[in-house]
């Protein structure tokens, strides 16, 4: 059977899971729809976590980007799973004892202010949507490359697709989807991997088989080092950027994927606070799989890429150059005339464009694997895209219906309203978010590092500090969080939009890039905070016994929807 025939298959069956499942579990309460009733086991929920955590970022994009900056690519890797640790050792248990569903539910409570909640809606919907375009714009590429529809097309069934299990399973539709399409994308993932560590280096473990040697005896990564800077690359081990900008993007990935709204919420669907931490730790297994994984299948993708393009002939070009080349994601033009490819990094001589989205979902047609695994690649990369898609909607809805509606604009409706309104609001996003898809600012790749910038200087001080200093206040708060994101935004906005040429190392702030200036954003926030609370009168008694309460992790109970 040919590729489409096969993707036609293990896509349409794995939607069909995903929609029986939506049917089976939808949500008839509030609590249903925003936590699944608080009854999901640990074990299922790591998963759900985990599916949730790895969007299409993870799947399609972080092993693109280590195989073409090498080295340089590794503090996707760091950044993303040490915001993991971070936010299940460091928040999760202590959110889960306050009960509330929400970073702007626990902001407005815990620092007794309407004007903080709606700072914190406002920076959890701009964080969500930029996040979630991006992953509307994934499952575009995955439809108009293997179901051989247009961009926008695949973007709108994605749509309806979300639309059905989000808006009617809410947080339970949701979570039982995810554990499944885990399943799916961890299965898609590794099976490619295996394979083709097998018939490089002969070693069926892709984490061991990066480290291992070719059929001539050399070793992988020696290889591609020597390969690389014939081309006019950095060596693939070497790193260019500086080291103080290596940690500060690492930290601002780090600080900002544990203010990330989505997974946050998934800490209340389990019963106890001892469920939360297991789910945390099941989920970290889960997520290193795919992790461990990463550069390996970024290292094959570069090697196989160079093989068959490199100085090869134009008239007979690999079958997966012509397939790619349809959806406009590949490019070849032949500037010498030569009749050969010359892929270099001068772009005034490169022939070859290659968008590093595609790495991975090109990887099993590189290396000519069987057409089932090339479908099962596809369905792996729409799990991915849609489970983190619909974790972001929920977190839309919910900072809609329950912060804005419920808790600022119309405080006496009823539960039953409130559904009502979170299900509208999700139909909302899944438009907007759709709307951004099909047409993706210049900017999309750029603004997923703008959205944990802005999460990393808006959402984690506020959290720290509320959880761990009895004297920090809603002065405090709000100004630090102002201060935090202005500074971030007005950095970015600068370097990226007002003035790209300046965009160089030389011009920047000691030497840290837009991508990493989160990390100093946040540390101003830290310090208005620090300084405004300490000139503003303390919190009331009832909010530092509260938070004397938070401390100890134990023996909290249900999550609630704030009262």
């Amino acid at each position: 059977m040919d590729i489409l025939t096969w993707t036609y298959i293990i896509v349409g069956l794995t939607f069909a899971l995903y929609i029986g499942i939506a049917i089976w579990s939808r949500a008839g309460s509030t609590k249903e729809f925003y936590v699944a009733g608080g009854g999901v086991s640990p074990l299922a929920n790591g998963m759900a976590t985990a599916a949730d955590w790895m969007s299409a970022a993870s799947f399609i994009s972080m092993a693109g980007l280590i195989s073409f900056m090498g080295y340089d690519g590794s503090v996707y890797l760091m950044g993303w799973t040490g915001g993991y640790v971070l936010l299940a050792l460091l928040l999760a248990p202590y959110l889960r004892k306050f009960g509330k569903f929400t970073v702007p539910d626990f902001v407005g409570d815990r620092y007794y202010s309407k004007t903080a909640r709606l700072v914190a809606v406002v920076c959890a919907i701009f964080v969500s949507f930029t996040y979630v375009a991006g992953q509307m714009r994934g499952v575009g590429i995955v439809f108009s490359r293997f179901l051989e529809v247009q961009i926008e097309t695949g973007v709108i069934i994605g749509m309806i697709i979300v639309l059905f299990y989000a808006v009617l399973g809410g947080m339970k539709g949701i979570t039982y989807t995810q554990v499944a399409q885990y399943c799916v994308l961890i299965f898609a993932y590794m099976v490619p991997a295996i394979f083709i560590s097998m018939m490089l280096t002969g070693n069926p473990i892709p984490q061991l088989g990066l480290g291992g040697t070719l059929a001539d005896g050399t070793y992988l990564l020696d290889k591609l080092d020597g390969l690389l800077p014939e081309l006019g690359f950095t060596a693939y081990t070497d790193g260019s950027k500086a080291t103080i900008d290596v940690f500060f993007i690492t930290a601002a990935l780090m600080v900002g994927t544990a203010g990330l709204p989505h997974v946050i919420v998934r800490f209340f669907t389990v019963p106890k606070v001892k469920d939360a931490r297991k789910s945390a730790g099941y989920a970290l297994v889960f997520i290193a799989i795919l992790y461990t994984a990463a550069p390996a299948v970024g290292a094959f993708g570069m090697y196989n890429m160079l093989q068959t393009t490199s100085n090869q002939p134009i008239a007979s070009m690999p079958q997966w150059v012509n397939n790619w080349e349809k959806t406009g994601l590949i490019g070849v033009d032949d500037k010498n005339g030569d009749g050969r490819i010359q892929y270099v990094k001068d772009p005034a001589v490169n022939e070859l464009k290659i968008d590093k989205d595609i790495m991975v979902l090109a990887n099993p047609e590189i290396a000519q694997l069987p057409n089932w695994v090339i479908a099962l690649v596809a369905a792996g990369g729409l799990a991915a895209a849609l489970s983190t898609a619909a974790g972001l909607l929920l977190v839309i809805s919910t900072s809609i219906a329950h912060d804005l509606l419920k808790k600022s604009v119309m405080t006496g409706i009823s539960e039953k309203q409130e559904l009502i309104a979170a299900r509208i609001a999700a139909t909302f996003a899944v438009v907007i978010a759709g709307y951004f898809g099909i047409n993706p600012p210049g900017f999309v790749a750029e603004v997923v590092a703008f959205a944990f910038g802005l999460a990393a200087a808006s959402f984690f001080p506020v959290i720290i500090m509320g959880i761990f200093s009895k004297r920090m206040n809603k002065q405090g708060a709000i100004w630090g969080m102002i201060s935090g994101l202005l500074f971030t935004i007005s950095y970015i906005s600068y370097f990226k939009f007002i003035n790209p040429a300046a965009n160089l190392p030389e011009n920047w702030f000691m030497e840290i890039s837009p991508e990493g200036i989160g990390t100093v954003g946040m540390i101003v926030n830290f310090i208005v905070s620090f300084i405004v609370s300490r000139f503003t009168p303390a919190p009331p008694a009832h909010i530092q016994e509260l938070i004397e309460d938070i401390r100890i992790p134990r023996g909290a109970g249900e999550a609630v929807a704030g009262h």
